[in-house]
C-alpha cells in the first residue's frame, strides 16, 4: 500500500476516535462542554490533516507487534496536543496566521478568547485520554506515557521551542540565524512530538532498550527533516496545496536552515538528514518498511 493511503486510512480511525469525544451523545465530558467551547475542539481538532504524528504512534507499535487497539488512543492523545499547539500558534500575539489547513484558523472563526480556550481544553484531552484505565491496562505504562507527552509538549520540548522561535522573531535574538540555534530549536519545537510519537509507539509495542534508542534516533532525524521540508515548503510551496499561507517565513526573516543556508543548501541538507535518518532503522529489517516510507513521505511532501 502506498504511503498516502496508508496516512489516510490511519488519519480516518484518529478521526473517528476523536470525534465520538467531542460527541455529546457518545461522550459525557463532550456533553458537558459549553457549546461554543466544543465547536472551537473541534474545528481545531478535526478535519483535514495529515495526523502524521499519530500514523507514526500507531505504525511503529504495529511494526513490534501492538494490536491498533492498544495504540490509537495514545495516537489520539498525541494529536490533541499537536492540534492544541496549532490553535495557540496561530493566535494574533504569535504567528498571526488565519488559515489552517485551508479552512479558517480557531481563532479566526471565533476569537482569540475562545482559541485560548479551546487549546487548553485539547491539552487537558490528551492527558485524560492517556491516564484513562482502557488506554493501558498496566499503571506503570500509562504513567509513561503520561510523563512523555508532558515532557515532549512541554517547558524543554514543544513550549520551549516555541519560546526559542518567537524570541528569534520578536526580540531580535541575535543567535537566530545560527544554525546550531536553529537546529536546537526546531528539534524542540517539531522534533520533539515527532520524536515522541515514535518512543510512544515503541512502549506500546514493548521495544527493548536497544530497539526504543533506534527509535528515538529516528524519530529525532525524522523531526528535522520533516522541519526543513516545511520551511522548503513556505519558501516554494503553492499555498492551495499547502493549505495555508506560504513565502511568510521568509517575508519576515525567520529564523530557519532556508534564510541561513538558502533553498539549494536546506534541499541538500534535508537529503542527508534523510539518509542518516533511515539508517536508524537497519535493525529492525523489512518491519520497518512503514516507517522508511514515512522518512520519504517528509522529505518529498507537497503539503
Amino acid at each position: 500500500m502506498a504511503i498516502d493511503d496508508k496516512l489516510k486510512q490511519r488519519a480516518v480511525t484518529v478521526e473517528e476516535f476523536l470525534a465520538r469525544e467531542l460527541e455529546p451523545s457518545t461522550c459525557a465530558h463532550a456533553a458537558a462542554t459549553p457549546d461554543r467551547l466544543r465547536e472551537a475542539m473541534r474545528h481545531g481538532v478535526l478535519g483535514a490533516g495529515k495526523r502524521f504524528r499519530p500514523f507514526l504512534v500507531i505504525e511503529t507499535a504495529s511494526m513490534l507487534g501492538a494490536s491498533d487497539i492498544a495504540s490509537v488512543p495514545v495516537a489520539a492523545a498525541l494529536e490533541c496536543i499537536h492540534c492544541y499547539s496549532l490553535v495557540h500558534d496561530d493566535l494574533p500575539s504569535m504567528d498571526n496566521d488565519t488559515l489552517r489547513r485551508g479552512q479558517p484558523t480557531v481563532w479566526a472563526k471565533f476569537d482569540d478568547w475562545t482559541a485560548i480556550l479551546a487549546g487548553d481544553a485539547l491539552l487537558t484531552l490528551a492527558f485524560e485520554i492517556a491516564g484513562r484505565d482502557e488506554t493501558h491496562p498496566d499503571p506503570a505504562i500509562r504513567c509513561r506515557v503520561v510523563s512523555a507527552l508532558a515532557s515532549a509538549s512541554g517547558r524543554a520540548g514543544m513550549v520551549g521551542g516555541q519560546c526559542l522561535d518567537l524570541e528569534a522573531d520578536k526580540l531580535a535574538d541575535p543567535r537566530a540565524r545560527d544554525a546550531a540555534h536553529i537546529r536546537r530549536l526546531q528539534s524542540m519545537k517539531t522534533g520533539a512530538l515527532i520524536r515522541v510519537a515514535c518512543e510512544l509507539g515503541g512502549l506500546i509495542g514493548g521495544a527493548s532498550p536497544q530497539q526504543m534508542d533506534a527509535l528515538s534516533r529516528f524519530g529525532d532525524g525524522l523531526g528535522f527533516a520533516f522541519q526543513i521540508a516545511d520551511d522548503l515548503l513556505d519558501a516554494e510551496g503553492d499555498p492551495a496545496m499547502v493549505g495555508k499561507a506560504t513565502g511568510k517565513d521568509l517575508a519576515i526573516g525567520k529564523a530557519t536552515l532556508v534564510a541561513t543556508l538558502g533553498i539549494d543548501g536546506a534541499r541538500e541538507k534535508l537529503h542527508h538528514v534523510h539518509s542518516e535518518t533511515v539508517a536508524t532503522l537497519s535493525e529492525f529489517g523489512t518491519a520497518a518498511d512503514t516507517l522508511r516510507q514515512a522518512a520519504d513521505f517528509a522529505v518529498a511532501r507537497l503539503h
